[in-house]
């Protein structure tokens, strides 16, 4: 499929980024080693990493601009995360580059037998001051800016964005992966979150996913949606309405989400999306909202397919990013996001199997 045949991209793409823009390196190994273990990869790569970094690098190459706001020092480690960036369309001309201390690196060990990363974090030094980002800097990296995202790293500097991305009625996009310093306020500033399957009930302490995403909508009246990813169980996502009509009926989250399941193509490879009308959504013990339920299934793929999962969320978000910067309309959004992140599941490392545009597994959403 020739990139002549996709429909003309909107005119501002822009999104800017705040967030961790690190070294992997990524061992892959038979299975996971015991303690005291001398075991040998089955395969090793080095490679740009971090969520933000990741997000972006899709986003780029989905035929986003992305710039990223982030911190590395002047070190080899450091040159290679911007060389990389910047070879994948990301403007990394508001980063801070710091003489002296080290730049952020992941050890990743891949266990091919569970397909389960596990993430060894070395955080960079001296660490991000919001002060470091000058405010003609700040903005300059905020004109003509569609989306501000920020995936909670460097909170003091991304809370400073934020804010001055609210007073020019620039959306935000928030990566909840788990409950951070800083996150509580980034929430209170967002339009759209994405969060991990355990973050919702982790932070409303509600008694179910569903109950605890009515509970974020109640909680945060700025929010439009949020989105809580599964994994192969694929995604759920809650959008507030805004029509208040009086006549409609109220429904219980968990059997509104129970009757969408019902209705899912279970059989079908490709990511698919069921979806409710707009309702007045039920939590017991937490309250009601109007609200579209939508439940999204991720690609079945073949296990033997499955190489690391290592970014699978970063890429979701990515394509998130592309979805709402082109309109995309919720039920399209989900199966592509759910897409793009099965196409990186196939390759070692997070940027690896990111798809371009242009990928005929991708032709379908984009029509």
């Amino acid at each position: 499929m020739s990139s002549l045949s996709l429909p003309p991209l909107p005119d501002n793409l822009t999104v800017l980024g705040c967030g961790a823009a690190v070294v992997d390196l990524l061992a892959a190994v038979a299975a996971y080693p015991k303690p005291d273990d001398k075991i040998r990869t089955t395969s090793l790569k080095v490679q740009g990493g971090g969520n933000a970094a990741n997000a972006l690098t899709c986003a780029a190459r989905l035929g986003l601009k992305p710039r990223l706001i982030s911190k590395v020092a002047d070190d080899a480690q450091g040159r290679s995360i911007l060389e990389e960036l910047q070879a994948d369309g990301v403007d990394t001309s508001f980063f801070v580059v710091s003489k002296e201390g080290n730049s952020p690196f992941t050890y990743i060990i891949v266990d091919n037998q569970t397909k389960t990363r596990t993430c060894i974090h070395t955080p960079g030094y001296p660490p991000m001051r919001p002060e470091e980002l000058s405010e003609s800097s700040l903005s300059s990296a905020l004109d003509g800016t569609r989306l501000f995202y920020s995936d909670v790293r460097l909170h003091e500097t991304a809370l400073v964005v934020a804010e001055e991305a609210a007073r020019k009625n620039i959306p935000i996009l928030v990566d909840a992966e788990k409950k951070r310093e800083g996150l509580d306020d980034l929430l209170n500033f967002s339009d759209y979150v994405v969060c991990s399957a355990n973050f919702p009930q982790a932070w409303t302490e509600a008694p179910s996913i569903t109950s605890a995403l009515v509970s974020m909508l109640l909680r945060l009246p700025k929010l439009k949606f949020v989105i809580v990813t599964l994994g192969e169980d694929g995604c759920i996502m809650l959008e507030r309405s805004l029509n208040e009509s009086p006549e409609t009926e109220e429904r219980d989250i968990d059997s509104l989400v129970e009757s969408l399941k019902q209705r899912k193509h279970n059989d079908i490879a490709i990511p698919t999306c069921v979806s409710s009308s707009a309702t007045k959504v039920r939590a017991n013990g937490i309250g009601t909202v109007n609200a579209r339920l939508f439940v999204g299934t991720a690609e079945k793929i073949p296990p033997s397919e499955v190489i690391d999962t290592t970014g699978a969320g970063d890429a979701f978000i990515g394509a998130v990013l592309y979805a709402i910067c082109t309109n995309m309309p919720p039920e399209k959004m989900l199966p592509f996001a759910a897409q793009v992140a099965a196409a990186g599941c196939r390759a070692l490392g997070a940027r690896t199997g990111l798809p371009h545009r242009t990928d005929p597994r991708l032709a379908s959403f984009l029509h």
